[in-house]
């Protein structure tokens, strides 16, 4: 019987305990909350002027000197938008293709070819977002590449792609 009642005294205390029935008379204070803003539009932007960007390589692009460094070119481009920008957070995007070999080359239309995108001299991951200053965006530079261990193949090439800025 002595053990029972104490069995039966802790499940009472214990209760009385986590629904603050023994509580010391702490006092609870509340108060409401009010959350307030205001939406804004950002400022349209465009990227040159919406046309086109052409990188053109040439007609004499060796194939056996396509290497990653050779046939370097800049990747000209500017972004506008209109007055307002203030302090936006933007992010630039390459949509396209991804090369099997190479997460920054876009696909062309010869197999094994491919053309890398820079961005600071590194490698520009197609379909990643990176955060730029909208004030000093990045140098871009496009290069074509080759996959490893393959011999390419005469004839024209081309790859398409979207550069997209988009504000966060």
């Amino acid at each position: 019987m002595i053990k029972n009642s104490g069995i039966t005294c802790f499940a009472i205390t214990t209760t009385l305990l986590l629904t603050g029935a023994l509580s010391c008379g702490g006092l609870i204070a509340a108060e409401n909350m009010t959350f307030s803003g205001t939406l804004v539009e950002p400022p349209p932007c465009t990227i040159n002027n919406g046309e086109r960007i052409d990188i053109d390589f040439g007609e004499r692009v060796g194939v056996s000197k396509v290497d990653g460094v050779n046939y370097l070119q800049p990747v000209n481009y500017r972004i506008t938008c209109s007055p307002g920008t203030g302090n936006w957070g933007m992010t630039l995007t390459l949509i396209g293709t991804k090369t099997g070999y190479d997460n920054a080359a876009v696909a062309t239309n010869v197999e094994a070819l491919g053309i890398q995108l820079r961005q600071a001299g590194k490698p520009f991951e197609l379909n990643k977002p990176l955060t730029i200053n909208l004030n000093n965006p990045p140098v871009l530079e496009a290069v074509p590449v080759k996959q490893p261990g393959v011999t390419l193949k005469e004839g024209a090439f081309e790859a398409t792609a979207t550069l997209q800025a988009v504000y966060q």
